[in-house]
């Protein structure tokens, strides 16, 4: 009997095995044929970085940084989801077709085209890394110990690991030869080093580095970690990459509130924003060192939003209307815990959110997101310009690989 229950229990493990083979073809089938109906610039968007593109990877861990509750999401189709806005950050602009136009720019941004947001990679399926996983973490950094004040964050070391196993899941999908292909095709954006500086070097209280490094050298410490880890994406098969410069992280409330403006014109924290500015200086030539290492990749700088909060700020000398609609520029358009610089739960925020600079003590409303998206997409376009067709084909490649299986 036991030779007969082994070959009859082999046999059903088979069934089984096949019955969900097929319904993993047929759920990617469905993914390529959708993409092959809409007009996408790049068959996938991969994401990575800390709360400016968090969209729900910190609601499951023990962390002061989690949002996942109202009135975040007051203006999110889905409500709170994790995403540290009103509505849509930055990276969401990128990914659904928004069709919107800026009066800064010549022509509309050319958004992606996805139907749907990115998922986090805490929900995603295996069938999502066909189009896109968003692995960001709020608090998160370039540095390992970065934000463990405020609890569990994931680090981008990290995300990369995270990135991995997606990585490791769509070759089990296709083969690895046509995921590599699929890959090479897809889009890349980091944004990290906000908070290596706020909640890191600048809070003395938590952490030695500013009594380690002074500010030169550990902006070269971070960029070169940066770079490091830029190249180790590489490795796991991106080709088409956009890295976010820091933006005035002196002028967030949190920022002024903690530490003063000293009187600068600006009526920002200037010590900060220099420090970002040095790195940012770091980070270009670490990215042009990269881009000539590396000649079958694509490295773009994303620069043209760092300067927006100071757009902002000086909005006399603007002609963008979309900036001059936003008049509070320093205080949060909720109502704000002191003591983490989030909006305390349930509490009805502002009724004119256009208006608002910041959501919270850190976090810019999904109008200045909006804004900010679009200035940055102009930097990203020459990786998507010509990918429509290229993309169209690596899906193709997909599908047929798919049903070779």
């Amino acid at each position: 009997m036991l030779p007969l229950v082994s070959v009859l229990l082999e046999m059903v493990s088979r069934r089984v095995w096949v019955a969900a083979a097929a319904a993993t073809a047929l759920m990617v089938m469905a993914r390529l044929s959708s993409f092959a109906d809409g007009e996408k610039a790049v068959p996938c968007y991969y994401i990575f970085g800390d709360s400016l593109a968090d969209s729900g990877n910190n609601n499951m861990l023990q962390t002061v940084a989690k949002v996942d509750y109202s009135p975040y999401g007051v203006d999110f189709p889905r409500g709170p989801t994790g995403r540290f806005t009103n509505g849509r950050n930055i990276v969401d602009f990128f990914g659904p077709t928004a069709n919107l136009s800026f009066t800064f720019f010549a022509s509309p941004a050319e958004y992606l085209g996805f139907e749907c947001p990115i998922p986090p990679f805490a929900t995603a399926t295996d069938v999502d890394t066909l189009t896109g996983v968003n692995y960001a973490s709020g608090s998160a950094g370039i540095l390992q110990q970065t934000g463990a004040q405020l609890g569990q964050r994931i680090p981008l070391d990290v995300q990369l690991d995270n990135h991995g196993v997606s990585v490791s899941a769509l070759a089990k999908i296709t083969g690895a030869a046509a995921a590599s292909r699929h890959l090479g095709q897809c889009l890349y954006t980091l944004g990290a080093g906000n908070n290596d500086f706020l909640n890191n070097y600048f809070r003395p209280e938590f952490y030695p580095t500013s009594r380690t490094y002074t500010v030169k050298r550990f902006t070269a410490l971070l960029a070169n970690r940066y770079a490091q880890q830029l190249q180790r994406l590489y490795g796991l098969g991106a080709r088409k990459i956009g890295v976010f410069a820091l933006g005035q992280i002196g002028c967030v409330p949190f920022a002024i509130r903690r530490y003063g403006n000293n009187g600068s014109a600006s009526g920002c924290a200037e010590a900060l924003n220099d420090a970002a500015a040095l790195f940012n200086v770091r980070l270009k030539s670490a990215i042009n060192r990269l881009q000539a290492k590396l000649t079958d990749a694509q490295f773009v700088y994303i620069g043209s939003g760092s300067d927006m909060l100071m757009m902002v700020r000086q909005k006399n000398s603007t002609t963008v209307t979309e900036l001059k609609a936003l008049e509070v520029v320093d205080c949060a358009c909720c109502t704000v815990e002191v003591s983490s610089g989030q909006c305390v739960p349930d509490k009805a925020p502002c009724p004119d959110r256009s208006s608002y600079v910041f959501w919270d003590w850190f976090h810019p409303t999904e109008a200045l997101n909006s804004v900010t998206a679009a200035a940055a997409f102009e930097a990203v376009r020459p990786l998507v310009a010509h990918s429509s067709s290229v993309g169209e084909s690596s899906m193709l490649r997909l599908a047929a690989a798919v049903q070779a299986m």
